[in-house]
């Protein structure tokens, strides 16, 4: 699955949406609260931190 998130010039989660569903709305469902509490490093520009978009991709995988 890939979710699209915002990440503010303070490396906080701002929003996140799926753009790519695994099929599974649980599954989404987790994926979203899980990448809102994740702290990125900010995009740079000229020098400074700023917000920005990043696609990021989640693999579920099945233990047995």
């Amino acid at each position: 699955m890939l979710l699209l998130v915002e990440v503010g010039a303070d490396g906080h989660v701002r929003r996140a949406s799926v753009r790519e569903s695994c099929g599974y709305d649980d599954l989404d469902r987790a994926a979203l609260r899980a990448v809102r509490r994740w702290t990125f490093v900010p995009a740079r520009a000229h020098g400074r931190a700023v917000d920005s978009w990043v696609t990021v991709p989640i693999d579920f995988t099945l233990d047995f």
